[in-house]
């Protein structure tokens, strides 16, 4: 624009003009974000928290963000923190693209790039900083010794560094540290989503609180009303869709910003399919089908937790073994609660692998995953000399979990509740699984959850699939 300088842009408009660049919109939502980020900068707000809903492209408009504050003041060192080294160093790349590319950046492209890295860049300033423009860092790396105007904070929070009181307490004492790595008048910008109730990004109004006094904008995927907050993209249906899906807890956390308590979900064995049927195997051209209900399925393996306790005393051993299709239905058809005979004259593991090698000979499962965690550790190697005796085709997985059991439980039943995708078969109802699953509660002591478990894991284990959607119909050409 004519007559006007770098600085002067502000921030929306240098947003439009990166996407009237690439031939995008501006969708209002972004519009949103990016006058509250300028109105901030302007107001020389200095501590800040963005929290938007999964896919509303935050990380691109401050990695946008960040390219316009190098255009406005060249000397601005900016780090970015992330969950990772490889998610910092995807934000810094891409702005590093965005000053190769943008009108308003020209300026910042140095004579001789010493250091324009995808991890760290310098554009063209004044002085001799021995910082760069811009450097990317993973939150467990060491940042002692950097200094920074500008500190982005890009999805520090993630599922695998909260779950735990531990981790938590780590994530905060390593969050500290870049208080000391900030000049005096600089600016905090935290960027993510709730991972857990006990989030980073708690409501400061809440005790302990980690971003009290912190600036704060909130944008979640559609407002009390039901509107959505970008209805081009996410529409009603399609933010339907993705509840279901994902299930309501994640929804609420990382669509709608809620901090919400694991403990407030249910898992109701209502909303569990049943039916009565079995499949039907049969070969058609040198190939094998199998059918269930009518649908061909493509893929089923089993889940075995294991256990040692004598029968009716300790934790169960189970086994569970699904199928599922090409739409996307799991079919939980057998549930088996193992038990051996203390009076027999083989052991209990052999006893138990027996017994599985029965239930995959009579399934046809390609697959078995076997808990190797605690008592399952020689587990595998029995099984498969039990599969050979009984001419089974089965592979055997040695499988280690390395996720909080609540977590591998909630993360595999609860979408597949919520989007009624979860079938089983009616000898499964004569088992303790629906009288575990209407008990359950996340974080109850004492509640048994041995069959959940093992569902868990055979649901984790299945490949996501996606649905095929109706073929659109033919346009009437009357053109001529």
């Amino acid at each position: 624009m004519p007559g006007r300088s770098n600085a002067d842009a502000g921030f929306l408009e240098f947003l439009w003009l990166w996407n009237r660049r690439n031939r995008g919109e501006t969708p209002a939502v972004h519009r949103r974000i990016a006058r509250w980020l300028e109105a901030r900068d302007r107001a020389a707000d200095r501590r800040l928290l963005l929290m938007a809903f999964r896919g509303c492209g935050k990380s691109t408009l401050v990695g946008l963000w960040c390219a316009w504050l190098l255009a406005r003041r060249p000397e601005t060192r900016i780090l970015v923190l992330a969950a990772d080294q490889p998610l910092a160093v995807k934000m810094v790349a891409s702005v590093r693209r965005i000053v190769e590319r943008h009108p308003l950046c020209r300026h910042l492209i140095p004579e001789a790039a010493e250091s324009w890295a995808t991890d760290r860049f310098t554009v063209a300033r004044e002085g001799a900083l021995r910082d760069p423009s811009m450097l990317a860092q993973g939150i467990g790396g060491n940042v002692t010794g950097n200094r920074a105007e500008v500190i982005v904070c890009d999805d520090v929070e993630v599922a695998g560094n909260c779950d735990t009181p531990g981790k938590r307490a780590e994530l905060r004492e390593r969050l500290a540290e870049a208080e000391f790595v900030l000049t005096p008048d600089g600016t905090i910008l935290f960027v993510g989503t709730p991972h857990h109730e006990q989030t980073l990004y708690r409501d400061p109004k809440e005790d302990g609180a980690f971003l009290a006094g912190y600036r704060r904008l909130v944008v979640p995927v559609m407002n009390a009303a039901g509107a959505s907050a970008w209805p081009e993209r996410f529409p009603r249906e399609a933010i339907a869709a993705l509840r279901d899906r994902v299930g309501p807890l994640q929804f609420h956390r990382q669509m709608l910003l809620q901090a919400v308590s694991a403990g407030a979900v249910r898992l109701d064995p209502a909303a569990i399919v049943r039916y009565g049927e079995e499949p039907d195997y049969r070969e058609a051209q040198g190939r094998g089908v199998l059918t269930l209900l009518g649908h061909r399925l493509v893929s089923g393996g089993a889940f075995w937790d294991p256990a040692y306790g004598r029968p009716g005393a300790g934790d169960a051993s189970v086994l569970a073994a699904i199928y599922s299709d090409q739409e996307g239905r799991h079919f939980l058809h057998r549930l088996a609660y193992l038990t051996h005979d203390p009076e027999a004259a083989d052991d209990p593991a052999t006893q138990q692998c027996r017994a599985v090698a029965s239930v995959l000979r009579d399934l046809l499962l390609p697959a078995v995953r076997v808990e190797t965690n605690g008592l399952g550790r020689f587990l595998p190697a029995l099984l498969k000399r039990e599969l050979a005796r009984g001419g089974v085709a089965c592979t055997v997985i040695e499988h280690a979990s390395t996720r909080a059991k609540e977590d591998r439980i909630l993360g595999a039943l609860e979408p597949a509740l919520a989007a009624r995708r979860l079938h089983a078969h009616e000898s499964v109802f004569r088992t303790p699984f629906a009288a575990e699953m209407a008990e359950w509660r996340p974080g109850a002591p004492g509640l048994r959850d041995d069959a959940l478990d093992a569902v868990a894991g055979a649901l984790l284990a299945e490949p996501v699939r996606l649905v095929r959607g109706a073929r659109p119909a033919a346009r009437p050409d009357w053109r001529g």
